[in-house]
């Protein structure tokens, strides 16, 4: 299953860029670990620790087929994640952005499909009122 589409990663795209604005280069590697926190907030409120816990775990192993980069992400007990090894950041920057927006848009992709499409939009409105919603559903957009 790899529900994610283009328009889905470049959301994903988005979404890492803004938790990145103006960080280090090694906070801009922690921009997926800060966009899967403020989603993982949101979520356990309706799905419990352990039903994000489920959908971020799916998300991973469906991002880890395309972006190897990932291979070092581990999903903790509470939802959270973790890199259990080093980042080469001269080379890894670019692989880890790209990773992130992989997991970001296998995590959104699974949104639709368990919440739909609108309650997705929504909970990523809330989170990040400017967001672009180009090309992902324009039935769920004029709902917002």
């Amino acid at each position: 299953m790899n529900a994610a589409t283009p328009a889905t990663r470049n959301l994903g795209l988005w979404l890492l860029a803004q938790e990145a604005i103006g960080g280090t280069p090694s906070e801009k590697t922690d921009a997926t670990f800060r966009v899967c926190g403020k989603l993982r907030e949101s979520l356990s409120i309706l799905a419990g620790a352990a039903g994000y816990r489920s959908l971020i775990s799916r998300a991973l192993t469906l991002a880890k087929k395309e972006a190897p980069s990932l291979e070092k992400i581990q999903v903790k007990a509470d939802g959270s994640l973790e890199c259990t090894g080093t980042v080469d950041l001269q080379q890894g920057m670019d692989e880890a952005a790209m990773g992130g927006a992989v997991l970001v848009a296998q995590l959104l992709a699974l949104l639709f499909v368990f919440i739909g499409r609108a309650l997705t939009l929504r909970l990523v409105r809330d989170l990040w009122p400017d967001a672009p919603f180009e090309g992902i559903n324009s039935k769920a957009e004029k709902q917002l």
